[in-house]
This record gives C-alpha cells, structure tokens and sequence, in this order.
C-alpha cells in the first residue's frame, strides 16, 4: 500500500505542478460558469430552478470535456514512461505493474476530481448566490450526483486511456488512438444509432432495446444518469419519454458506469505484465 501511495502523491505532485493542469481546471470553471449563468438568464420566474437548467448545461459540457481531458492524461501514462526510460527505472524497485496502473490511475483520477469539484463546484455556488430562488433538496441532490457521475465518469475515461498507453509503442500512436476513441463514445456512436433508427422505418427495433444500446455506451448511461434524475431536469433535456417509460434505476447506471472503470483497467495491468520492457 505504502508503494501505491508514493505513486499516487508522486502523479499528484506533478500534476499540480504542470500548468497544463491548472489551465484545465480555470476552462473548466470558466465554461461551467458561463454555461451556468447564460442558460438560467432566461429563466425569469418560472417555476424551473435554475440550478437544474445548470445541471442540464454542465451535463452536456461534461460529455464532450471531461472524456477528452481524462484521454489527454491518460494516454501517455504508460507509453510516455516507456519512451523516456523512467518506467524501466521504476520496475527496478520492489513494486509491481498493477501497483503502478493503480497508483497512477489514483493520481489523475485526483487531479480531474479536484478540476471538476473546483469548476462545477463553482458554478454551483455562483447560481446559488446570485438567483432569488431557495432551492429544494431534490436540486441540490441532482447536483450532487452531476458532480459524483462526472467524477466517475472521468474514471472510466482514464481506465481507457490506461488501456491504449499499455498496448502501444510510442506517444504519437497513442495520442492518435485516443482522440478516436473520443469520437467514437462521444460523436459517432449516437450517430450511427440515431442511423439505425431513421432507416428502421418498420420499428423492428424496441424501445428497450434501443434502451440498452445506449446504456452500452457510458457517456449515453452518464447522460440518463443526470437528465433522468428529476421531472425538471427530464422536461428540460427532453428525456422526458424515456424517463417516464423506460427510465433504468440509478443503481444500474452506476453499476454500468463502475464496470467501464474495473474491466478496462484491468486489462490494462494484464497488458502492462506482458509487456516487453
């Protein structure tokens, strides 16, 4: 344990030491505030809480930034190590190629954790300060699991990050295959499904499968994890349907989200011990 903690204090250090990630988490904060602000102007005196306008605006930012910082870190974890001849040197002491995933995992896992508490956080706080509405339990709560999935689903993106660094050979393949994964979760998988369904004109496909299809795909299961978490937040995304008929429990989604974190990780330690250094 004592190995695992250097690593993670060490990936930690460096991180906060790197003004690559300090800029990120001031973006962060300026987009989750801009977002914030801009889209519960409008609100007036409706009946619709401005702090679930925000969770629906900071859901939609989080599903394309946070899956593209959390590659960014990722990608060169192990890869990079590699090139520059460190990881060589740290095999030399007592400690093992899963402990070394799991110390580093743990490390950029910290560092997106505090960006997206210090952004979100944030914007949160200013929506609280500056709307004369008093906010329910249920808003803060649908804040509060926004700010938990995001976390999570950071978590997974590193996981496949983790995943790509173990099984190349150098950075620039890395980096390649890691901005196609970003498309792929994030643009083309919607894509291709909603192709799917407009060419299905004899709906042979179920709404529960399509259900399903969606849940696949962890940005999909993060999206009805928070756009589903409430009537308001549901009226606002338009997931109102799905959230109504077919609404999968929280306890699934999350399951669903954990998995993405477990099994890609673990096949990155299994990658990383077969590996030649």
């Amino acid at each position: 344990m004592d190995k695992i903690w250097t690593l993670i204090l060490k990936e930690s250090r460096d991180g906060l030491r790197n003004r690559w990630v300090v800029m990120i988490t001031l973006v962060m904060a300026l987009l989750a505030l801009t977002l914030s602000f801009l889209g519960s102007a409008p609100m007036g005196t409706t009946s619709i809480s401005p702090l679930a306008v925000t969770v629906v605006s900071l859901s939609s930012l989080s599903i394309f930034f946070i899956p593209l910082i959390a590659l960014l870190l990722a990608y060169d974890a192990i890869v990079g190590e590699a090139e520059r001849g460190t990881l060589t040197l740290l095999l030399v002491y007592p400690i093992s190629r899963n402990q070394i995933i799991i110390g580093k995992f743990i490390g950029h896992l910290f560092l997106l954790s505090v960006a997206i508490l210090i952004g979100y956080g944030a914007a949160g706080f200013a929506i609280a300060l500056s709307s004369e509405s008093n906010f329910l339990a249920h808003d803060w709560q649908s804040f509060l699991k926004l700010l938990l999935s995001s976390i999570i689903l950071g978590a997974v993106f590193l996981s496949v990050g983790y995943v790509i660094s173990a099984a190349v050979k150098d950075r620039s393949t890395a980096a390649a295959i890691a901005i196609g994964v970003w498309l792929v979760f994030v643009l083309l998988y919607d894509m291709g499904l909603l192709a799917i369904l407009a060419a299905d004109s004899e709906r042979m496909i179920s709404s529960e499968t399509v259900k399903w299809l969606m849940l696949i795909n962890p940005t999909d299961s993060y999206r009805m994890y928070n756009l589903t978490s409430s009537s308001e937040t549901a009226l606002l995304s338009g997931m109102t349907g799905l959230s109504a008929e077919n609404k999968t429990s929280d306890l699934m989604l999350g399951l669903i989200m954990a998995l993405w974190v477990v099994l890609p990780l673990g096949l990155a330690g299994y990658i990383l011990k077969r590996r030649q250094i």
